[in-house]
């Protein structure tokens, strides 16, 4: 049966669902979404944090685990590694038949307490694509300047990679400039440039939630609210386009690589006043993603619809950073914070995720 979820496929995007949990696997809700045309998982800590606070899926690998180990961290990967095994292994024949490398991937974050240490990211980075031992998985790293050589020495040693937590049109272009030195490395050293891939993280909604802020702050402008998010998407799209050309990229393509796609992430809206899949509906262009939370998947499949909106209205979209910054809103100070938020965010989480895991090994031993 054709679904809008193939009717984005057609359009050239691939969607993917940021969720993942135990349940989600063993209940077939994985395949039967891969079946309506899903191509792929992304998950973060805040994930994980509510997957295994979520009933007693978890409970008997947690009583096995608990009796061996006592640091939380790796009793999470431990789970994890589970986890993200069983949906490689659901999105594998999606993996084999996609020639482009947009689809089938499952992507695990690197401990976000990491995100300014460039060699404690690398050495996680390298653990986590060892202990999945799979060849459709994303390691995410953020796009800080700590993450960026990581994300060129991943790319190097021939690790797919995920850039994630990219909010501002330098930063996503230096992930790309990232992922160009570490293929020419890998390529250089003789690897195969077709074992690699990756896609950079572009977060969407939260830049309408921050900007919005501001406006409402500064007062007046009603008219730019909602407008810089799909805005800075729709000039990262250009920029993409502009990074992965020419004779450089050619020769590089030549050997098999594929260029660094635009994932919009956050892309479930905020403000309840907008339209709840606008930040689908407005991004639509072909090799990119856009993974949705399970309700704007769900969304989406109601009454989502599905047209090439990316390349529209492009000079506008230039147009607007013109205007924000007439209104007083500073750009590099948005994305900036937002940066910082994220990144404090996933971290928070991570810790969460700790205390939860104590607090089931509490209840299973008085259990």
């Amino acid at each position: 049966m054709r679904t809008p979820l193939h009717a984005l496929a057609e359009h050239g995007q691939s969607p993917w669902v940021d969720y993942l949990s135990r349940r989600f696997i063993r209940d077939g809700d994985l395949a039967r979404l891969v079946e309506r045309g899903l191509a792929g998982v992304t998950s973060n800590p805040t994930i994980f944090q509510g997957a295994i606070a979520e009933g007693d899926f978890y409970d008997d690998q947690l009583r096995d685990l608990l009796a061996a180990e006592s640091d939380p961290k790796e009793v999470f990967l431990a789970l994890a590694q589970e986890d993200i095994r069983a949906a490689c292994d659901t999105l594998r024949e999606v993996f084999d038949r996609d020639p482009d490398n947009l689809g089938g991937w499952v992507s695990l974050e690197v401990d976000p307490n990491l995100a300014h240490d460039t060699q404690a990211t690398i050495a996680e980075v390298a653990r986590l694509h060892q202990m999945i031992d799979r060849p459709n998985l994303f390691v995410k790293i953020p796009g800080t300047l700590a993450g960026l050589p990581a994300i060129e020495e991943a790319i190097a040693r021939g690790v797919p990679v995920n850039v994630t937590l990219l909010f501002s049109l330098e930063r996503h272009r230096a992930a790309g400039k990232a992922y160009l030195r570490g293929l020419r490395r890998l390529r250089d050293n003789g690897g195969d440039l077709r074992s690699v891939a990756s896609v950079a993280s572009f977060f969407v909604s939260r830049v309408d939630t921050e900007a919005d802020r501001r406006l409402d702050e500064i007062g007046g402008h009603d008219e730019l609210k909602g407008t810089l998010a799909i805005a800075n998407a729709k000039l990262a799209y250009q920029g993409y386009k502009e990074l992965f050309s020419g004779p450089e990229w050619a020769e590089l393509a030549g050997a098999g690589a594929t260029p660094q796609r635009c994932l919009w992430a956050s892309t479930s809206t905020k403000n309840p006043e907008y339209r709840d899949v606008r930040y689908v509906e407005q991004l639509i262009g072909p090799q990119t993603v856009n993974t949705m939370t399970r309700q704007t998947l769900d969304d989406f499949q109601d009454h989502g619809q599905v047209a090439n909106t990316l390349e529209r209205d492009v000079d506008e979209a230039r147009s607007l950073f013109d205007r924000f910054a007439a209104a007083g809103v500073d750009y590099d100070d948005v994305t900036a914070v937002l940066e910082r938020e994220g990144v404090d965010k996933f971290a928070t989480s991570f810790r969460q995720l700790f205390d939860e895991i104590t607090h089931k090994r509490d209840q299973l031993i008085r259990s």
